[in-house]
């Protein structure tokens, strides 16, 4: 056994004596997520950016907006794609070199939450029917990890997006010309929030921060609309969820979902 099992094993024991008492380290209730902080404009020469502090992990996510072909079965429709990157000084166990299945799925839990609301008017993203459409491209680089990661860049990704602003492109001459016109808005349908929950020991937390994430059995990441439906969700772990379970993480997606909508509309609204 490592020194490394060793310490996890110990802090596993620790953190399942506080939760047998409905407790957690750093004080949060069981159903409490981390505080959330949004900072945007946070890359001045991106279309939109926004930095997320969730607890200790902050994350950062730059969008690129650019013409581009359009998949074969859409042409009618923009593109919208997700990527993440964490930093070798986010936490001691980053290494460089390609993503690793962690990270590919951190950008496609991301991708697919935002893609899954219809968050972004893709019809409204078409420069040239078959041929030329917009291209948003939102790139998260993880600066600090301690947990969790899924909701910190799910948040910055749809406040980068929020704020973000589109050239406006004609077509000419068989190629898309950008023009002068002044960057507008994308439009936006919803406010896609993901919340992802743990289960230790039998117990439910919502945002588990480093430790936490070191020792679950299983997690969950349940993707909310506006409307609070919900529209995309992610189970990982070795352990499983019971029906009663999955009841419990819907509601609490929807119940920690509507705070932090609202204080993406504030950034929204402050733009």
């Amino acid at each position: 056994m490592t020194v490394r099992s060793v310490i996890d094993d110990l802090k596993r024991t620790q953190i399942v004596e506080l939760l047998g008492q409905n407790k957690r380290a750093d004080g949060r209730a069981l159903d409490e997520a981390r505080d959330v902080k949004i900072e945007v404009n946070a890359i001045p020469k991106a279309e939109g950016s926004a930095r997320v502090q969730l607890g200790d992990t902050v994350t950062v996510c730059g969008v690129k907006i650019q013409p581009d072909r359009p998949f074969p079965d859409m042409g009618d429709k923009g593109m919208f794609m997700c990527t993440a990157e964490l930093l070798p000084l986010s936490h001691p166990t980053v290494e460089t070199g390609p993503p690793g299945p962690p990270v590919i799925e951190l950008a496609r839990v991301v991708d697919r939450g935002i893609r899954e609301s219809h968050m972004l008017d893709l019809s409204q993203m078409v420069i040239e029917k078959n041929k030329s459409v917009v291209g948003v491209f939102a790139d998260n680089v993880v600066v600090d990890n301690d947990g969790n990661l899924f909701d910190a860049c799910s948040y910055a990704a749809t406040a980068a997006l929020l704020t973000a602003k589109a050239p406006k492109w004609n077509w000419v001459d068989e190629a898309p010309v950008l023009t002068e016109d002044a960057p507008v808005p994308i439009s936006i349908l919803t406010i896609p929030v993901s919340v992802t929950m743990g289960k230790i020991d039998g117990h439910i937390i919502v945002d588990p921060d480093g430790d936490e994430w070191a020792v679950l059995d299983a997690r969950i990441t349940i993707t909310t609309d506006s409307d609070g439906n919900i529209c995309a969700l992610q189970k990982g772990g070795s352990d499983g969820f019971t029906l009663e379970e999955i009841d419990r993480c819907g509601e609490l997606s929807v119940k920690v979902g509507a705070v932090v909508r609202e204080k993406l509309k504030a950034v929204q609204a402050g733009q």
